[in-house]
């Protein structure tokens, strides 16, 4: 009798322990996902889809060919991201169809090539502009104004983060480091850096891709590249002979 009640009471302890971490735990399938889905997960499309036209072209073929040459024999799936890159150069951005052409191309499965395109952000999965235009947000180009930076470039094209201006011209995307914190804040518009912005700067960027000129990549604040912007704080004179400091039985 004794035995039968401590069990019950066992069972009631473990019970009550369940019923408290379910109130007090956020359940997996609680979580939104809905922002994540567009990045990883593929929906066809009337424009992306597994029939829309791609092959390589006789050129790209052959630099494809000439790419894969550079792997060992039997690892020519590495070869995957250069082809990747090929290909969205060849069509303006990459759809599912062209990854399916690579995983013929490097004999790999295709899944496999779907991780590598949902994993890097520079693999557009979905129509962009002409010109896309990129702005880093992360904490050092944040703490250099890229939020006015991103509100400049919104409201000079007319157009959100994620959107295309209706001539297609330009794409928008927020994006995570690309790099150049030491020339914060910066964009990227296609492969073109732009560094040490103002908001002039970024406007006369726009209007120059507008008017279909090609506007000066590197910083815009008179730095070549990204020394001190007070100066040079070492290396500020001839370095000295051999020898130099060195006892003189040395």
């Amino acid at each position: 009798m004794i035995s039968s009640r401590l069990c019950k009471l066992n069972l009631l302890r473990s019970l009550m322990a369940v019923q408290h971490c379910q109130r007090n735990t956020r359940l997996l399938h609680q979580t939104k996902v809905s922002c994540s889905g567009g990045l990883f997960v593929h929906r066809d499309t009337d424009e992306n889809n597994p029939n829309t036209p791609f092959e390589f072209t006789e050129a790209n073929l052959k630099r494809a060919k000439a790419i894969m040459s550079i792997y060992p024999t039997g690892h020519q799936a590495a070869a995957v991201i250069p082809l990747l890159d090929l290909a969205q150069r060849q069509h303006g951005w990459l759809p599912i169809s062209a990854m399916h052409k690579v995983a013929e191309i490097l004999d790999m499965p295709r899944m496999r090539v779907y991780e590598v395109a949902t994993f890097y952000t520079m693999f557009n999965r979905n129509p962009v502009g002409k010109y896309h235009v990129q702005v880093c947000t992360t904490t050092p180009c944040m703490l250099r104004g890229a939020e006015e930076v991103l509100e400049c470039v919104k409201n000079k094209l007319g157009v959100k983060e994620g959107e295309t201006t209706k001539d297609g011209m330009f794409t928008v995307s927020v994006v995570e480091c690309l790099g150049a914190c030491v020339n914060a804040p910066m964009i990227q518009v296609n492969d073109d850096y732009y560094e040490d912005l103002s908001l002039k700067d970024v406007e006369e960027i726009l209007d120059d891709l507008k008017a279909g000129r090609t506007p000066k990549a590197g910083p815009r604040n008179g730095r070549f590249a990204s020394e001190p912007a007070g100066g040079l704080t070492s290396l500020t004179e001839p370095p000295k002979g051999p020898g130099f400091g060195l006892q003189p039985g040395l």
